[in-house]
C-alpha cells in the first residue's frame, strides 16, 4: 500500500466523474494516505449533506461494523442507468399473398 495507490484512485474518480471513491486495505493506511484522501474534498448530496469524496477503509473496521459514508436514501442517483433503446416502428407489416 502506498500513497500513490490513492493517487491513481483520485485521478480515477475525476477521470470517470464519480462522486464517491472507497479505497479498502488489510493494514492501516498511512498519514499521507490519508492525507491524499482528504485533499479530494467532501460531496454534497442533493438533501445537503456531506460525504468524504474519498474514503479509506480497512478490512478490520468493516467486520467491526464501520461503513463506507454515502447518502443511502437516493438510490436514482447512486446507481447509473442504462439508456433506454427504442426501436423505429415497422414501415411494412403486410405480406404479399398471390393466389394461382
Amino acid at each position: 500500500m502506498t500513497v500513490s495507490q490513492i493517487r491513481d484512485l483520485r485521478g480515477t474518480l475525476e477521470r470517470e466523474k464519480a462522486e464517491i471513491g472507497v479505497f479498502l486495505c488489510f493494514e492501516k493506511p498511512t498519514r499521507p494516505m490519508l492525507k491524499e484522501a482528504a485533499e479530494a474534498g467532501f460531496y454534497k448530496s442533493p438533501d445537503g449533506s456531506s460525504y468524504p469524496r474519498m474514503q479509506v477503509l480497512t478490512v478490520q473496521q468493516l467486520l467491526n461494523g464501520q461503513q463506507v459514508e454515502y447518502p443511502r436514501y437516493a438510490r436514482d442517483n447512486t446507481f447509473k442507468q442504462a439508456p433506454r433503446n427504442r426501436r423505429e416502428a415497422a414501415s411494412n407489416l403486410s405480406l404479399p399473398l398471390e393466389m394461382e
